[in-house]
């Protein structure tokens, strides 16, 4: 990697924190320049704005993200395990975040939602990701003859999605994972009134 290429990767992975912890509106040219002890100069050598570096630095901390979720279901042969794997990456995620400042997906949504269309469109592609990760698991294992015909691999992608990320907006506001911690045992719940194995 050049000194040009670590200094860019040194920008997307400082600027990845602020973000995520402070959102867009919250970042300014100015706290990056702190934090990677570059000139304004430096950083626009690297990226054209502070669109670019924030869609960089989101892109980053979904990686971090999917690279934990992997993590949790690769070994895993059956679907049913897979998911359950993939549910409990979310363990202990809002007190000991494998990212700085918790979900990408949830701060960045609710911050972009109607103040920023490109991060919204990239968050949308980021969850889209999931879903279809998800969906494909399920529809594995209906192949398989691991998990009931009557699943609705969309369905059941939704409610794990939805449940997750609305008990980690609440288990931050209240800074505790209890509210985390009762969503992931209500899923393995229902994601095991699926399994025929």
């Amino acid at each position: 990697m050049s000194k040009s290429e670590r200094t860019k990767q040194n920008i997307i992975e400082k600027a990845a924190i602020l973000f995520n912890q402070n959102g867009y509106a919250g970042t300014s040219i100015n706290d990056i320049m702190k934090l990677t002890g570059l000139q304004k100069g430096g950083i626009y050598n690297h990226f054209k704005s502070k669109d670019e570096i924030a869609l960089a630095a989101f892109d980053l901390t979904f990686d971090l993200l999917k690279q934990k979720v992997l993590v949790d279901i690769v070994n895993n042969s059956h679907a049913i395990d897979r998911l359950h794997g993939f549910i409990d990456s979310f363990k202990g995620f809002t007190q000991s975040p494998t990212i700085v400042g918790g979900c990408p997906i949830l701060n960045t949504a609710i911050e972009s939602d109607d103040t920023h269309a490109p991060l919204r469109r990239r968050t949308q592609q980021a969850v889209n990701e999931i879903f279809a990760l998800l969906e494909s698991m399920i529809e594995l294992g209906i192949r398989q003859g691991e998990i009931s015909t009557t699943a609705n691999p969309k369905e059941i992608s939704i409610v794990i999605i939805s449940t997750l990320e609305g008990a980690i907006m609440l288990s931050k506001l209240y800074g505790t994972d209890m509210y985390l911690d009762r969503a992931i045992d209500h899923l393995h719940q229902y994601i095991s009134n699926y399994a025929l194995i």
